[in-house]
């Protein structure tokens, strides 16, 4: 395992408020009111291992399958419908939704190898992530990837956490299936826009892991 370099700083500030604070406890409170002491160092210390914990790349065998579609984050697959496409896309769509809660990994991976041909950030609400209308009216950063003609649309979807979208890539970019394209900070969502003839390989409710499981073929 890994610490992903977005979580450089938030995890330096959370060391040093973690030192801070127990070692005023220690002088002021562990001759007096040591539970007390113990206590805030027990929870400051889960804080702390939360944080790291959030910014964790655990290792895995990465997923490469030229026909398929490979999950771009951890989390629970909470939608699964048809609809009509309205950023970049005229017709309609499959949209599979994943809902990452604070406790899964939150690297964001790509989903197919292929040239990045749209990738547009969008500023907006902060609705619970699996609010209907997230996908829409949220925070989001939109990506179009191209591969033999075919094209799908990945959102990254700020919630009433995320406050951050992180993104890596650029149009005209050549990519790699499972390499990373970017991070979400504090729970969020990512949508899929994948042509109607793809074949759906997972359930809602299914836990895909980023950059391993299988979400569709095409």
């Amino acid at each position: 395992m890994t610490i992903h370099k977005e979580g450089y700083k938030s995890i330096a500030i959370g060391v040093i408020l973690f030192g801070i604070i127990n070692i005023v406890s220690f002088y002021f409170m562990s001759s007096s009111l040591p539970i007390i002491s113990l206590l805030l160092f027990i929870a400051t210390l889960g804080l702390l291992l939360f944080l790291i914990s959030f910014f964790r790349i655990p290792n895995r065998n990465l997923t490469i399958e030229e026909n398929s579609i490979i999950a771009p984050a951890d989390g629970k697959v909470v939608v699964i419908e048809e609809v009509q496409a309205d950023e970049y896309f005229t017709d309609r769509r499959i949209q599979v939704s994943i809902f990452m809660s604070p406790l899964n990994v939150h690297v964001n991976r790509n989903p197919v190898s292929g040239e990045v041909v749209y990738n547009q950030y969008h500023k907006g609400k902060y609705l619970v992530a699996w609010h209907p209308k997230s996908s829409t009216e949220n925070e989001r950063h939109s990506v179009v990837y191209k591969k033999n003609g075919k094209e799908i649309l990945v959102k990254q979807i700020a919630g009433a956490l995320a406050k951050r979208i992180c993104n890596y890539l650029q149009p005209g970019q050549q990519v790699k299936q499972t390499a990373e394209m970017g991070f979400i900070k504090f729970g969020s969502r990512v949508d899929l826009l994948l042509p109607l003839d793809a074949k759906i390989h997972v359930k809602i409710g299914d836990k895909p892991q980023g950059g391993v499981t299988k979400i569709a073929t095409w």
